[in-house]
């Protein structure tokens, strides 16, 4: 576990960008793993300045997002697929049959859990998978529970996981109550994983996930099990971590 302190949110975005732009580089052909909400914001931003300067290129590069809402009307602006395009993938050269997100409007989707496993399978292994973590410890979708899924599975989520995502609806109400979510088994298999964490409501939460015990009841306590595990924390996520 390698474990990096930043001052300022600046300076994480830019070290985690140049973390995926360093393994684009190296290999064109990289299979990223992707991951939404507020924390990769800055990350995305300064992926799409890098190549608008064409200092990077993603042409060659195939993404595989964590999750995705079930229920929400395509192209609705909090769905997922609609938070990649705005963030990152009209403004770079993926190609958009090499970005992927399981479908939360299959009329199937136990069927598109399975295919969505076989999409990653027939990818290879994931080469940097991008993590947040959830006020309870979730990664992905993956809820505390007494037992986690390996493979793409329907979660329901948490209130807490709703009430944190309150935010960027009008309502709680309109919160989804479920979705599709990569599984633990997934997310462990990816060859380096990059777990980036921000703000001082996340300090008790990052510090239980990578010094307590390995726990279902918390996720993220499974990333400690990882053999190239990467940690960029500002510093009042990190103020109760050792690095």
């Amino acid at each position: 576990m390698k474990i990096r302190k930043f001052e300022t949110q600046e300076a994480l975005n830019e070290a985690a960008a140049d973390l995926i732009s360093g393994l684009v580089l190296r290999n064109p052909a990289a299979v990223l793993g992707l991951a939404t909400g507020s924390t990769p914001v800055g990350i995305y931003a300064s992926l799409v300045r890098r190549y608008e300067a064409g200092l990077v290129r993603f042409k060659q590069t195939t993404t595989f997002n964590l999750d995705e809402y079930v229920g929400l009307p395509a192209g609705h602006p909090e769905s997922y697929r609609s938070y990649m395009q705005n963030h990152l993938f009209k403004h770079v050269d993926l190609v958009p049959e090499q970005t992927f997100l399981p479908d939360g409007n299959a009329a199937d989707l136990e069927a598109e859990c399975r295919r969505y496993d076989e999409l990653l399978a027939g990818a290879g292994r994931i080469n940097l998978q991008l993590l947040g973590i959830g006020h309870n410890g979730h990664i992905g979708f993956n809820e505390p529970d007494h037992a986690l899924l390996s493979g793409t599975h329907i979660v329901e989520l948490k209130p807490s996981t709703r009430e944190a995502n309150a935010r960027f609806f009008q309502s709680l109400d309109e919160v989804p109550t479920h979705a599709l979510t990569m599984g633990i088994g997934s997310i462990l298999k990816a060859e380096s994983i990059l777990l980036v964490v921000r703000g001082a409501d996340k300090a008790e939460i990052v510090h239980r996930a990578l010094t307590g015990p390995i726990t279902t009841d918390c996720p993220a306590s499974l990333l400690q099990t990882h053999a190239d595990l990467h940690v960029y924390v500002d510093s009042e996520a990190g103020r109760l971590l050792d690095a």
